[in-house]
């Protein structure tokens, strides 16, 4: 069976060095890296206009979900084929925090989201972002079964939240963002925890994002 690009060949006698080393540009990175550009194209499309037009916001809101999609991916296919980078440790969670950020300080803008939940999330992951540069020498904090589930509630929640939609499903799309924000907090406080440990500890993690 065919391996994605940039994955490793398997190991032959006399080649262990040369074989074994992670090229940088990997699948792995270059959804991290196409995640990353499709931030300022999802924040184009949300601004078209007033900010409410139709068409415009499910373009939006089909550019968010292109990203959060490439954020399953490239974790999988790094741990599965061995392609953890310590740049992808790094960019992996940055790339999300970039467009968490962008989304809910854009519906913030917008009106359509209450600022306390922007501050909330923001502060969170801007939080978490300099405890882990703060303990990146000493070792990477691995994502927690928590930590994943805030980030797919806030995705959903988010995603209903683009779409031009009212009545019932924008009441769903409210309560999954209460619901993430309390996943932000209480998987903050972990996070904190975990880079305490880290810290005095020195104990590697080897999972990427947060």
């Amino acid at each position: 069976m065919d391996r994605p690009w940039g994955v490793p060949s398997p190991i032959r006698p006399g080649f262990a060095q040369a074989e074994t080393a992670v090229p940088l540009m990997n699948i792995a990175n270059i959804l991290t890296m196409l995640r990353i550009a499709l931030v300022p194209l999802f924040v184009v499309a949300l601004f078209v206009g007033d900010g409410h037009e139709t068409g415009w916001r499910i373009c939006a809101a089909a550019l968010f979900g292109l990203a959060a999609i490439t954020d399953r991916f490239d974790g999988q296919l790094a741990r599965k084929y061995g392609l953890v980078t310590d740049f992808g440790k790094l960019a992996d969670p940055i790339a999300d925090k970039a467009l968490i950020g962008s989304a809910v300080i854009g519906l913030s803008v917008l009106g359509d989201l209450a600022w306390w939940i922007t501050l909330v999330i923001c502060g969170r992951e801007i939080g978490v972002t300099l405890l882990r540069l703060a303990v990146v020498r000493r070792g990477v904090i691995p994502a927690g079964r928590g930590g994943k589930l805030k980030t797919l509630v806030q995705s959903l929640a988010i995603a209903v939240l683009l779409l031009p939609l009212s009545g019932g499903f924008a009441a769903a799309g409210m309560v999954s963002m209460y619901v993430a924000v309390a996943l932000t907090v209480l998987t903050g406080l972990d996070y904190v925890g975990q880079a305490a440990r880290v810290w005095f500890a020195g104990g590697p993690g080897r999972a990427r994002g947060a």
